[in-house]
């Protein structure tokens, strides 16, 4: 039996909750963002109003709505709503949600929305638990997660799902929550008798970056800090009340690898200005500086090369102090390297020319040593003939001999007319004319 004063202390339990909490939407008209997946016509909402979901993927930031939309997707469908969070719940408790959901559909009582935040973190034994109650229909699986599902769930689940990438809310719908927010007697907090100034709404969409949730907390901080009342929320006073923002940033994740590779690729684009925000962005994220130098060992041969040799010592002299100084000094060698290879002359050709060779070796017939090239220090190598006919370089003049060193006439390096391989282009077209002569 229903107590007397349920409803009362239900009203007592919401006013206790935090703003972010409270806003959260109790019909899908309710919701805002994420209009390229539930405006008219899009493929979620078709699912939606069709009742046909079945199983889905949420990614995408944190405070975009994933859970919020989750729980209101059972109410759509008058469904059994189940939830599971995969870093408190094992797979004990996913097999008595799956069975009672099995259960209900044998009872003809309905089919059951599972919500499982952070559904990443589930190993793969209990991704594969899903798998055969996803496949008949048992559940309309709804998993959430701030990773990039492709790094982050099992292939055999991704095939039988729907994947839906959540983008963070726009300024104007930051500004729109903000106003609910301050509005709402219900839900909100419209008996306080606050306004919030134009600089104040633009302070917390520029902070938040797309995370409601930190954009509301804020709000509220600054709403109960203040005891004024009219009270007009000011961006002095938002500042106040924020804390430094958090990064998203997962070291093993998706995020990880598109930094690295913005600051690669804006090095090797020769913007030296973004090349420093990246390396910015790594180093505010906690990235570990070993990583960091290893790439720019690597991009110093792989797209500089010797259009300036000094690129590589560059990053191997990096390398070696950020081991002996590490951090937060270390940075400062940092910023010096990937400033210097920004603004180096580029060349790939070294990796065009190992790359070709490779594929030779790997692809066409093998070509034998030439005699004259082989070793003869061994006994008995003389009455071989091994090494018979080698031409030592330094008896020639400018140290080369036109002499045949592989038996075949092949052409992987070419030098371009950047920087120091201009000059190696000149000297390397001298070169192979002395070396022609031995054909």
């Amino acid at each position: 039996m229903r107590s007397l004063f349920d409803a009362e202390e239900q009203a007592n339990a919401r006013r206790a909750m935090p703003l972010a909490a409270r806003m959260r939407p109790q019909r899908l008209d309710q919701f805002v963002g994420q209009s390229h997946l539930l405006g008219p016509g899009k493929l979620l909402r078709r699912l939606i109003d069709a009742d046909r979901l079945g199983s889905v993927i949420f990614f995408g930031p944190p405070g975009c709505g994933k859970t919020t939309l989750a729980s209101l997707l059972a109410g759509v469908g008058k469904k059994f709503y189940a939830r599971l969070s995969a870093i408190t719940d094992g797979v004990a408790q996913l097999r008595q949600v799956l069975n009672e959901a099995k259960e209900r559909v044998e009872t003809g009582r309905g089919k059951t929305v599972l919500f499982i935040d952070e559904i990443h973190r589930f190993n793969k034994t209990q991704q594969d638990a899903l798998l055969g109650d996803v496949e008949s229909g048992v559940i309309d699986l709804v998993g959430a997660t701030t990773s990039n599902p492709y790094f982050a769930i099992n292939s055999a689940l991704i095939s039988r799902s729907q994947i839906f990438q959540f983008q963070g809310l726009t300024e104007t719908e930051i500004a729109q929550l903000l106003q609910t927010g301050l509005t709402d007697v219900e839900r909100g907090l419209g008996e306080t008798q606050v306004t919030l100034a134009p600089d104040a709404v633009s302070q917390l969409c520029t902070w938040c970056d797309g995370d409601a949730r930190q954009a509301l907390n804020v709000l509220e901080i600054a709403v109960l800090s203040s005891s004024q009342r009219p009270l007009v929320v000011t961006a002095e006073l938002v500042r106040e009340c924020m804390q430094r923002s958090a990064l998203k940033f997962d070291a093993t994740g998706e995020e990880h690898y598109d930094l690295a590779s913005a600051l690669i690729k804006s090095v090797r684009g020769s913007d030296v200005d973004a090349a420093i925000y990246w390396l910015a962005r790594l180093l505010e994220s906690g990235e570990d500086i070993r990583f960091l130098t290893r790439r720019l060992v690597i991009l110093a041969s792989e797209d500089i090369g010797n259009a300036d040799p000094q690129a590589l010592l560059m990053a191997v002299a990096c390398m070696q102090a950020c081991e002996f100084i590490g951090l937060p000094e270390g940075q400062l060698t940092l910023s010096q390297t990937v400033a210097y290879l920004a603004c180096a002359p580029k060349s790939n050709a070294c990796t065009i020319a190992i790359g070709a060779a490779r594929e030779d070796v790997q692809t066409k017939k093998v070509l034998p040593v030439p005699n004259h090239l082989r070793d003869g220090h061994y006994a008995g190598a003389k009455k071989l003939g091994v090494g018979q006919g080698y031409l030592y370089a330094h008896d020639f003049p400018d140290g080369i001999v036109p002499q045949d060193y592989l038996g075949v006439e092949r052409t992987y390096y070419q030098p371009t007319d950047r920087g120091f391989e201009r000059e190696l282009a000149e000297r390397l077209e001298k070169i192979r004319a002395t070396l022609r002569r031995s054909v």
